[in-house]
């Protein structure tokens, strides 16, 4: 079926509770109204209150809540309404939900998922656009994960409620109503820390992840269009990195781009970079370029087009790495 990125993630919900009835929702909002960007729609009423839980407006409340279930046989998922509000909830999420089964020795594990919409593009207000990806990333203990297109989500989120450590799953908004084909083949399905290569080239590596795999693609079009070749590899998952695709596509075109819209310091194209300076420094013919967000808080909506990496800021990198 042809479905929205919101969608896609409605039905892979949908899917993971019919099969699992210890699969539970808790969040603001997701019950009767069905999410604010509608991911939950419909779910209250096919499943009822005590599994699509409407929960007062406090994250630490939210994600304690869910250690609780986890630890008594439940799976739940948690709704993050904006990624600005996920803070009020790190203690939870760093603290106790990533540390608890290494603390335990693995004899308690906590397959809980937390799902946060995150990223610019929307046109929103202080708080409600941000890029917390790093912060979950580096903390050992969580896995974390972004979809980028409807299949993924369909897929990601079955697969993040049937893992049995915690997850983070990233869904970037503006990205909700994007538009794409779903199959519901779970055989078919690409595993969840695997990146995956969306177009082949030979010239360059453009790497990214998330809201910026579209506009990866559109980038790699106009220079087809004027004769270069860019690989675009979409790493889809932020811990663990499959950096092994990566590595391979590096040694291929001997160039690299890393993109994505969080700020350019201590950000997951450093990591990337690093990592690629470390095992295919040989296959470098240029130094790695990154083209992020800048090291600013999240600017005014007005102005967020000019602090979002875009086609040209994108493809001017892609020029200066060609140059060498």
């Amino acid at each position: 079926m042809t479905m929205t990125l919101a969608r896609a993630l409605n039905e892979g919900l949908r899917t993971a509770m019919r099969r699992d009835d210890k699969v539970m929702l808790l969040g603001e909002d997701i019950g009767r109204l069905g999410g604010v960007f509608r991911v939950t729609d419909g779910l209250y009423e096919e499943f009822g209150g005590p599994r699509v839980v409407d929960a007062p407006l406090g994250e630490a409340g939210i994600i304690g809540t869910a250690i609780g279930l986890a630890m008594r046989g439940y799976r739940p998922v948690c709704e993050i309404q904006f990624d600005g509000f996920v803070f009020p909830g790190v203690n939870q999420i760093v603290t106790q939900l990533a540390k608890y089964r290494h603390r335990s020795e693995g004899s308690v594990t906590l397959p809980v998922v937390i799902r946060i919409p995150y990223g610019g593009g929307i046109g929103a207000v202080e708080h409600h656009s941000e890029s917390p990806e790093s912060y979950f990333a580096h903390t050992p203990g969580l896995k974390v994960v972004t979809c980028a297109t409807p299949q993924d989500g369909y897929d990601m989120i079955g697969q993040a409620i049937a893992c049995d450590d915690p997850v983070v799953l990233l869904e970037p908004k503006r990205r909700y109503w994007d538009k794409g084909d779903v199959e519901a083949d779970a055989e078919r399905a690409t595993p969840l820390h695997t990146a995956r290569v969306l177009r082949d080239g030979d010239d360059l590596t453009l790497v990214t992840y998330g809201p910026l795999v579209r506009t990866a693609l559109e980038c790699a079009a106009v220079a087809a269009e004027e004769g270069r070749g860019i690989e675009v590899v979409d790493l889809r998952s932020l811990a663990p990195i499959d950096l092994t695709t990566v590595y391979a596509s590096v040694r291929r075109t001997g160039r690299l781009v890393v993109a994505h819209e969080a700020s350019l310091s201590h950000g997951l194209g450093a990591e990337i970079a690093a990592s690629v300076q470390d095992h295919a420094f040989f296959a470098l013919e240029a130094p790695v370029i990154r083209v992020t967000g800048y090291d600013t808080p999240y600017p005014p909506s007005r102005l967020e087009e000019n602090w979002l990496p875009g086609v040209e800021r994108i493809l001017d990198a892609v020029d200066r790495s060609l140059s060498y």
